[in-house]
């Protein structure tokens, strides 16, 4: 046993095997025809995208960003008067330095750019082999289809433009319609044309100029081809490869760079972008400026209309108050009131005096009696009316004293009486009239200066609010008449708000592409693919290829690899006596290890797998071969009663008596009646399975068995038990119980790695007294790549033989198969 075997039995953890760098060097370095493979392809590869790749400079350029405080500083008292006229409105127009950077970063601002500067549509020379050469400002002929066409592009635009040497032109336009890919092909024998496409309108022009310079650096046709893209799709990707930053954190310096295959288009872009953000920040200026103007304007005429109301409303309140000046016009309501009061006291006294007398003389009883005068009447010809009547009635007493009622002079006396006592009654009917008027008059007359004086409070509020209208929209039309000249000054001092520092400059050389570092990746790919193959070819590989695979699985000893070899046109035993090929020696060699590890009594010797397609049988029966070699006395035992297999091995005839007719009736069977000898060696003798029975765990797990092993033992040196698959079956594990060591058989690209896993459970579990492994049919092409040595062309074996069958109990069956592996 070699000195690794014991090592590997002996050793308790697989992942005790230290890591060995020669190992993983020679694993690697036999696939050197795939490195050097790789690494020229990747090398090429990287060269034809060298070719076609333009080479892109960096332009830069300082903008100094103007705040607010030096902006108000460099523009003098325009400045307080722009401060006056933020304060005015409530607007304001403070800008921060990171919010400007944004705005120059804006696909909005960037997309005028594009626009003003045609950078939506571009011009390359074709060539044969590599990239093409941008031609900005340079192009003999130039094309052109609006912005507002190109924004409803739904794809760019190619057009194949070959201008010959007789000053023909053939044009070929690519395009997308309706997500469909079409194609123009139009010749012209005149420039400039104009070509009409579902798309939109393009024109051609001619530069002469360019064009001659053209034809003496360059001989045969004008190849170019122009691309035209929507312009917010190149102001995308111009926003992506321009970078705006501070200089540092205590400056307001803005680094502009961009990126370009062309210098002079990205200076132009850079000087551009900075005009239109001043152009831009100058309009929002202005436009806050003008709007307010239109604000100061439209308030002064509101405010001259509010004005003009409210001293109409104040002239209107002192006409209908009938007001002149509040406080005399209060003082002459109350003088005026006493007045009239006095004199309806008055009235009230004559209408009582009246209404007295003309109570009186309509009495009755009052007929020929004098009406009382002098009583206070202010009318006097009511007074001299009844003075005469009390005249005449004194006379007519007077004249009764001396005669009587008859007395024609006292008839006379009492018609003239009559007459007049009717003109007193008239009169005072008159007066007394008169005297209520006057009354009624007094009455509205005084009720009118009462009201004057009790609403005097209220009309002094009155007063005092619409004059405070007045006041107040009187200052406001001075203050924006004010404003209005501030604002026409703050249109007239409007200054730029970036200033260029350093002007927009190329680097000397391309920043991309940067050909070492494409030379060193594809370097370092070329030789990361085969490495990156072997490991994933490896890590994707579930089944077990060589000892590797089994060292990092388990600890249990390895007894031999077995290399894949021819199957014999007979049965499956591959060694020959008095021979040293290949499989003589690695069975030699196994056979060396399992008597060493078998102790001086052990006798029995069971072979398994995990499954079915493993070998077991051909290794037990290979095995059992060398021993019989050796000059020991050898039975091979087919145990594995459900699919027997050793006929196929020994190529034997298929008898129905075997180890299953002794199991079922030792009483009536004699073991040794069914053995049969092995024409290969006459210290070898072959004991079939026999028939399979209905009940082959139980048949196993009987005490005859162990009564028909003591009977080989006895008999024969060594007893190899060929059994079923132990991953798949209980039935070795029961006849475990009578041997002293397991061979627990693999084959390489057959059995999974998973499954093999369980030969540690029988190792930790102690279900055998000895365990090893075998692995069988080992590429020793493989083996040869890995540790340089072989033994293919020497002994002529490159095919490989491979025996199974297939279990069916509860299980995937697998069918019978015999395999010529390569």
């Amino acid at each position: 046993m070699t000195e690794q075997n014991i090592n590997n039995m002996t050793s308790e953890n697989p992942e005790e095997n230290s890591f060995n760098p020669y190992a993983l060097i020679f694993k690697y370095l036999v696939y050197w025809p795939w490195f050097v493979a790789s690494v020229l392809v990747c090398l090429i590869l990287a060269f034809v995208y060298l070719r076609y790749q333009a080479p892109v400079y960096n332009v830069t350029a300082s903008v100094l960003i103007k705040e607010d405080d030096s902006r108000n500083r460099s523009m003098g008292a325009a400045g307080g008067a722009l401060e006056a006229l933020q304060s005015m409105g409530g607007f304001s127009m403070s800008n921060n330095f990171d919010n400007e950077v944004e705005i120059l970063q804006s696909r909005t601002l960037i997309k005028k750019v594009i626009t003003n500067l045609g950078l939506y549509i571009s011009t390359g020379e074709k060539r044969f082999f590599g990239y093409s050469t941008p031609l900005y400002k340079t192009s003999p002929l130039e094309v052109y289809m609006s912005p507002e066409e190109a924004e409803k592009l739904e794809d760019a635009i190619k057009l194949h433009l070959i201008y010959t040497t007789d000053n023909h032109l053939k044009v070929k336009v690519k395009f997308v319609l309706n997500e469909e890919k079409q194609e123009i092909e139009k010749s012209f024998d005149k420039l400039p044309v104009v070509l009409p496409t579902p798309t939109g309108v393009l024109s051609i022009t001619i530069q002469d100029s360019l064009l001659t310079e053209w034809r003496k650096k360059n001989d045969g046709d004008l190849r170019l081809i122009t691309t035209i893209n929507p312009p917010t799709a190149v102001a995308k990707a111009y926003g992506e490869d321009l970078s705006v930053e501070a200089t540092s954190k205590t400056t307001t310096i803005a680094q502009l760079a961009l990126q370009n295959s062309s210098r002079q288009r990205a200076i132009d872009f850079i000087n551009c972008l900075v005009t239109f953000y001043n152009q831009d920040a100058n309009d929002e200026k202005n436009e806050v400026a003008m709007k307010s103007a239109e604000f100061i304007e439209d308030r002064i005429q509101i405010i001259n209309q509010e004005l003009g109301t409210t001293e109409t409303q104040l002239a209107d309140f002192k006409q209908k108050s009938g007001l002149t000046d509040l406080t005399s016009d209060a003082q002459l309501a109350l003088e005026e009131n006493s007045k009239y009061e006095q004199m309806r006291i008055e009235n009230q006294t004559q209408i009582r005096l009246v209404e007295f007398l003309r109570d009186y003389i309509n009495n009755p009883a009052n007929t020929h009696e004098v009406i009382p005068a002098n009583v206070g009447l202010q009318d006097k010809d009511l007074s001299q009316l009844i003075d005469k009547y009390n005249s005449m009635l004194i006379e007519r007493k007077r004249l009764l004293l001396t005669s009587s009622e008859t007395n024609p002079a006292v008839v006379n006396m009492n018609t003239g009486i009559e007459a007049t006592r009717h003109n007193v009654q008239t009169t005072v009917a008159s007066v007394l009239k008169g005297l209520q008027i006057t009354k009624a008059d007094l009455e509205r007359q005084a009720r009118k200066f009462e009201g004057r004086i009790s609403n005097a409070p209220q009309q002094e509020k009155e007063f005092l609010s619409i004059a405070r209208q007045q006041e107040i929209k009187a200052q406001l039309y001075i203050m924006l008449l004010q404003k209005r000249e501030e604002n026409a000054i703050t249109l007239a001092a409007t200054a730029t708000n970036g200033r260029i520092i350093e002007e927009a400059l190329p680097d000397k050389y391309p920043v991309s592409p940067k050909k070492k570092m494409v030379a060193l990746a594809a370097l370092v790919l070329g030789l990361a693919i085969p490495v990156g193959f072997v490991y994933l070819r490896d890590l994707l590989k579930y089944k077990i290829e060589n000892r590797e695979d089994v060292e990092r699985i388990t600890t249990v000893g390895i007894l031999a690899e077995l290399p894949k070899c021819e199957k014999p046109e007979k049965g499956a035993i591959v060694i020959r006596e008095n021979k040293n090929d290949i499989m003589e020696e690695t069975f030699r060699g196994l056979r060396t290890n399992l008597l060493f590890m078998l102790g001086k009594d052990d006798k029995v010797v069971l072979f398994s797998s995990t499954q079915p397609g493993e070998g077991k049988s051909f290794v037990a029966g290979n095995t059992a071969v060398s021993l019989a070699f050796l000059g020991k006395k050898v039975i091979v035992v087919g145990m594995d009663i459900r699919k027997p297999g050793l006929n196929k091995v020994f190529n034997l005839s298929r008898r129905a008596e075997g180890i299953t007719n002794y199991l079922s009736d030792p009483e009536n069977v004699n073991l040794f009646d069914m053995v049969q000898r092995s024409d290969i060696s006459p210290n070898l003798d072959i004991l079939p399975g026999g028939p399979v029975p209905p009940n082959p765990t139980e048949l196993v797990a009987r005490d005859v068995l162990v009564q028909a092993i003591d009977q080989l033992k006895s008999r024969y040196d060594y007893v190899i038990l060929d059994t079923a698959p132990i991953g798949m079956v209980t039935d070795t594990a029961i006849i475990g119980r009578v041997a002293d060591m397991c061979v627990y058989v693999c084959r390489a690209d057959v059995t999974p790695k998973a499954g093999y896993e369980y030969i540690n459970v029988l190792k930790n579990e102690h279900k055998f007294p000895k365990l090893a492994t075998v692995i069988n049919g080992i590429d020793m092409s493989k083996r040869k790549n890995s540790y340089g040595y072989g033994y293919g062309k020497k002994y002529g074996y490159g095919k490989g033989y491979g025996y199974g069958y297939g279990y069916g109990y509860g299980y995937e069956a697998e069918q019978n198969k015999k395999g010529r592996g390569k």
